[in-house]
């Protein structure tokens, strides 16, 4: 049985309970309308409805907001009028509607303004007094704008472009050239216009974009000239709503779609129903119900456990929230079925979903089974069938489902009820896409700069006079020898020999020769002295060293591969060294040096990438007793980058410095002089390591054509 907009069984229980008392005794005639007049008294409105009876009590009624109106509902009476409208153009009263129904009457005030009212009974009629309003209306203004022009001359756009936002949104992006542009967005049909006030429109973006691969509400974005603003015509398609923001010079438009929930009464956040006043006292919520009924486009089916009044006042409420407080006040639940409203106690509604879950259940364990076919594309068969199959709640199919993968063909074979092969056709359909593909390239720069200063001397001397016949007034007579430094090599040798050779090794008093620097000896400078007559040898030799280097090394190892899919790429050499085994014996093992790069992209819904990142770069070190050592350089970490842009994730840098002297004690301490008894080195080095990290999305259709 369907109900729509009426009393209900309990209106026609009373129907029957009168007619019953028709048969049995006189009854009072009904109330009918037979006038409608209204005229002003003290700047209010002041209607009249005259009754043929007088009225047992003042009738209910609520307020709507827009369009704004009063409705009074008069139970048991009738239209006498002969007609349904009455004009009556005073003040803020327009006119008057007497609607009648099945055992009531409702009059309908239509009023240009909202306002309050009263209602009270004289005699056989029934006074409703208009709450006076302002006596004129506003002029009417502009329509407000986005933000203010404080420009004084035309100024050009900077730049205009389109991004795919979450959730599937659209957003129109432009570079203002200062923060005082005047904007002005409205809504025009099913467009979306935006203009900027004194602005003008560079060539380069008068253009049309079609932005509809972006997989947005927002079809075409089409920009142009038009006298001294520039208009923005956004197209958009399907149901869809809009918001717009200014950070300084950058102004956003954003377009999202609409989420419908088809269990909700009205759409959009919270409640947005047409606002209404009600003031019941002691109203069964039946007839309450049936209020908002007329109120609203729905049709309401009440069960019959739903019984009871309730008393409410509520002023300027959505209708939808006022639903839904009745609704809680008496611990009743609701289900829609497009514009048919079921309303009953929770536990009943509870209930009887459990019973059609039940009975749904029993069907499918009854129903044929049926097998089809899905040949897929993009994903692995044998991926689709494991999660098709899978346990517990992760388990798609009904328990007398299976599926089989066919590997060769890259096909599916699913066997089950005609529902789950539905809800499998839409899970293959979402899966079963190209997935977007990513190139890392990283750029791993090693810097050195060195630089060396060494100075050192060589000091020493010999006298053979003893041996070689010198002077006998000397002291060294009978054999004997002395070198200043020297060592046994500078006065070896017997009596009546040649003069033995004599060289700055054997000569040596002071020996504090430079230190190589890069690999290299140092430049000498030596003086000797050398008296043949009176066999007496003198040396001096300076060392002098200065080493710069600079070296750059530069690693850039890439790789491409698919959205949230690990890539490594590596290069190096394996090193062998022994190892000592549980036996006792000997065996070769390898060690690695390499250049790596391990990535794990993942593309945001903004078109940003978030890359999880593992970069080494080892190289030889030294060799020891042990075997070969690995100098290694190593960073792990996860950043976001743009598309195409390039950033810099970590470094490394090292600074060794060392300034060292070495002298003759005592001698090396005197001015000048000392100089000659010491030597003196100074190092420096410098490295550095940077890592630049690139990622940028390959274009589908080049991916495509590879």
């Amino acid at each position: 049985m369907k109900i729509t907009n009426q009393w209900g069984l309990r209106s026609l229980v009373a129907a029957a309970v009168v007619l019953a008392a028709a048969w049995s005794g006189p009854l009072l005639a009904a109330p009918a309308v037979e006038s409608v007049t209204g005229v002003q008294q003290g700047g209010a409105e002041v209607v009249r409805i005259d009754f043929s009876e007088p009225l047992s009590a003042v009738p209910n009624g609520f307020a709507i907001q827009s369009p704004a109106r009063i409705a009074l509902d008069v139970p048991g009476a009738t239209n006498g009028l002969g007609k349904n409208l009455v004009e009556v153009n005073i003040g803020n009263l327009r006119s008057v509607n007497v609607v009648q129904a099945a055992d009531r009457s409702r009059l309908v005030l239509n009023l240009r303004q909202p306002t309050n009212y009263r209602t009270q009974i004289e005699g056989k009629s029934l006074v409703v007094t208009l709450d006076p309003v302002g006596a004129t209306a506003a002029a009417p203004t502009a329509a407000p704008v986005f933000a203010e022009s404080r420009n004084r001359d035309a100024q050009p756009l900077r730049d205009l472009d389109f991004r795919r936002g979450p959730d599937g949104s659209g957003r129109v992006v432009v570079d203002l050239p200062s923060n005082q542009v005047g904007v002005d967005i409205r809504q025009q049909g099913q467009n979306l216009v935006v203009e900027f006030l004194k602005s003008s429109l560079p060539e380069g973006l008068r253009r049309r974009m079609d932005v509809t691969d972006f997989g947005t509400p927002i079809q075409t974005v089409s920009t142009f000239q038009s006298g001294d603003r520039v208009r923005v015509l956004i197209e958009p398609k399907g149901a869809w709503e809009h918001s717009a923001y200014q950070s300084d010079n950058q102004f956003v438009v954003e377009v999202r779609p609409q989420k419908i929930d088809p269990t909700k009464l009205t759409q959009g956040p919270g409640y947005s129903g047409e606002k209404l006043s009600l003031n019941f006292q002691n109203i069964e919520v039946r007839s309450l119900l049936q209020v908002i009924a007329d109120f609203t486009n729905f049709n309401i089916v009440t069960s019959d456990s739903v019984t009871g009044g309730v008393t409410l006042r509520l002023k300027d409420v959505p209708w939808d929230q006022a639903l839904d407080i009745i609704l809680q006040a008496k611990g009743l639940g609701m289900r829609r079925s497009g514009n048919v409203l079921w309303i009953a106690p929770k536990d009943e509604i509870a209930q009887k979903e459990k019973l059609e879950l039940e009975a749904n259940a029993a069907i499918q364990s009854l129903e044929p089974l049926r097998t089809q076919s899905f040949q897929l594309n993009y994903t692995k068969a044998a991926d689709i069938a494991v999660q098709l199959t899978g346990t517990g709640a992760a388990r798609i199919l009904s328990t007398r489902g299976s599926a089989m993968a066919e590997p060769r063909t890259n096909q599916l074979f699913v066997t089950d009820v005609p529902s789950k092969l539905e809800q499998v056709q839409g899970l293959i359909t979402k899966l079963d896409i190209a997935v977007r593909q990513v190139l890392i390239e990283a750029r791993i720069v090693e810097a050195s700069d060195s630089f060396g200063k060494s100075i050192g001397v060589r000091l020493g001397g010999s006298d053979l006079r003893g041996i070689n016949g010198g002077d006998a007034g000397y002291a060294l007579r009978n054999g004997n020898r002395v070198a200043f430094g020297g060592t046994y090599d500078a006065v070896s040798g017997t009596t009546g020999e040649s003069n033995t050779q004599l060289t700055t090794t054997n000569t040596t008093f002071v020996n504090l020769p430079a230190a190589g620097v890069g690999g290299y000896s140092p430049s000498t400078f030596a003086v000797s002295i050398f008296n043949s007559a009176a066999n007496r040898f003198l040396n001096l030799e300076l060392q002098a060293l200065e080493a710069d280097g600079k070296g750059k090394l530069v690693s850039s190892p890439r790789v491409v591969t698919a959205d949230k899919t690990k890539a490594l790429i590596e290069q190096g050499t394996e090193f062998p060294y022994q190892q000592a085994t549980s036996s006792g014996a000997t065996s070769v093992s390898f060690r690695r040096a390499t250049l790596k790069l391990e990535v794990t992209p993942q593309i945001t819904p903004e078109g940003n990438i978030i890359l999880d990142l593992d970069i080494a770069k080892d190289s030889r070190g030294e060799t020891t007793a042990a075997g070969i050592a690995i100098n290694t350089k190593h960073i792990k970490t996860q950043v976001l980058v743009e598309n195409g842009g390039t950033v810099v994730i970590g470094g490394i840098f090292e600074l060794t410095e060392s300034d060292s002297e070495t002298r003759v004690p005592l001698l090396g301490d005197l001015p000048v002089v000392g100089n000659a008894f010491k030597t003196k080195t100074r190092s420096t080095a410098k490295q550095e390591m940077l890592v630049f990290i690139t990622p940028k999305m390959v274009a589908e259709r080049a991916t495509a054509g590879r």
